[in-house]
């Protein structure tokens, strides 16, 4: 690899930029392909060959690309997919490790000092600001899925609104559907339409007949891959 190539890659990797290293597997030529822009490098590749490395970045899947007749390689380098929980709640006690051991970064924010301790969420990165705040300095992509749970407009409201905002791939809200009625009532309030409610999860996870927060945690976790995955 030619060293302004390497020294891009790692720079992006370390900017937590998701990026593919395609090489031909004949002539070892390379080019480092992005979201967005022209591929980097000596290597060139048409306009199909480009969309499916792009599809494999989305996908995280590294392997041959079937575009490139076989010859081309395609090595996908995208951060940890992050999960941001607003509320720390006994559903965010067991589904923020939950989430973790499935390789999320995950991030719990609650400005409540008494339910947002280290000693209830160990290892877990811990938001006390208000979850506005917090959104604007988590910038929420389209490798992260954002859960509201705390059932309190001040708090799940601001949160929501910067996810709409944003292309988060999962959207969800913990709370029943008359919660969820009038939550989405003042959404519309603030200007949101039919096409940003679709986006929301609510009542949030996969309808398994959950009860306890863990088994509710699951739910949400296994909604949160199925979205991710197209499933």
């Amino acid at each position: 690899m030619k060293s302004a190539l390497l020294d891009r890659l790692l720079a992006d990797r370390s900017a937590k930029v998701p990026v593919a290293l395609v090489t031909e597997l004949g002539a070892g030529r390379q080019a480092l392909v992005h979201d967005q822009g022209s591929p980097l490098g000596d290597l060139a590749l048409d306009e199909v060959q480009v969309a499916e490395v792009r599809q494999a970045l989305q996908r995280d899947e590294t392997g041959i690309l079937e575009a490139g007749g076989g010859k081309l390689f395609a090595q996908v380098h995208n951060p940890p997919p992050r999960l941001l929980l607003v509320g720390a709640v006994h559903i965010s006690q067991a589904l923020a490790p939950m989430a973790s051991m499935a390789g999320y970064g995950v991030s719990v924010i609650d400005p409540r000092r008494a339910f947002a301790t280290d000693e209830r969420f160990p290892g877990i990165d811990m938001r006390g600001d208000w979850p506005d705040e917090a959104m604007a300095a988590l910038k929420p992509d389209r490798r992260t899925a954002v859960v509201t749970l705390t059932h309190d407009p001040k708090l799940d409201d601001p949160a929501l609104q910067a996810a709409l905002r944003s292309p988060a791939f999962y959207i969800g809200a913990l709370g029943s559907k008359r919660t969820h009625a009038a939550r989405l009532q003042r959404l519309a309030a603030v200007g949101f339409t039919e096409a940003d409610f679709a986006r929301i999860h609510g009542p949030v996870g996969l309808s398994i007949g959950a009860l306890s927060p863990a088994e509710l945690a699951i739910s949400v976790l296994g909604q949160i891959t199925a979205v991710r995955r197209g499933a």
